[in-house]
């Protein structure tokens, strides 16, 4: 189970998912109570052990800033949370090494995932960072295959029934393991990735199920 803790704002808390088994740690560069400047993504980002795909996340950044910000930062992985077309989507994606294109759940449109150029889908409730848990039945609109990285209100107490039920190539979560909006609390930390992994289904093997391979890429 790919584990993705975002709205990381301090190096200390990026170190410290790292600690407790994150996948992923991701940085917040639209308006919000954890957004980052991205200086300080890169400073954090190059502290952080390789194998850790680092993201950073837009809302409705002309393509060409992504592309400028995704460059100077050094950061893996672009996610996408505005109202990018599918053109624009894809023209960044032919210029960094991965893009997860964030859907609100319910939205059609995530059937079309691929003509986004998207390595991953991620839904999400209508309010990003709220801690509101949306009906995951809306889950089956993804296409079979796709990767689904499932965010929205996942908490340490609900994180394995998410996964029960949806099946999700991964988690993202920001409100849920933390003190105060920026600030992670280490139990809940620690908590949600336990959780998260101990619940994942080993037994099913299907396409898009592990970890990402950057090295298939490169």
């Amino acid at each position: 189970m790919f584990v993705k803790i975002c709205g990381t704002t301090s190096e200390e808390d990026a170190l410290l998912a790292v600690a407790m088994g994150a996948d992923a740690v991701g940085f917040i560069f639209a308006p919000s109570p954890r957004q980052v400047a991205p200086a300080v993504a890169a400073d954090i980002a190059k502290r952080l052990p390789p194998e850790v795909v680092t993201v950073g996340v837009f809302r409705d950044h002309s393509p060409q800033r992504i592309v400028e910000i995704m460059e100077a930062s050094g950061l893996r992985a672009a996610q996408l949370h505005g109202r990018e077309t599918p053109e624009e989507a894809a023209w960044v994606r032919r210029r960094v090494r991965m893009v997860i294109k964030a859907f609100v759940a319910g939205d059609a449109e995530v059937a079309n995932v691929k003509s986004y150029g998207a390595d991953v889908a991620l839904l999400d409730a209508p309010n990003p960072g709220t801690g509101q848990v949306f009906d995951w039945r809306l889950a089956e609109g993804v296409p079979p295959g796709q990767r689904l990285l499932l965010a929205g209100g996942l908490t340490p107490d609900n994180v394995a029934d998410a996964i029960s039920q949806v099946n999700p190539w991964g988690v993202d979560v920001v409100s849920g393991v933390e003190a105060s909006p920026g600030k992670k609390d280490p139990r809940r930390l620690r908590a949600f990735v336990a959780a998260a992994k101990a619940a994942a289904r080993p037994a099913y093997e299907g396409e898009g199920t592990g970890p990402y391979d950057w090295q298939e890429d490169h």
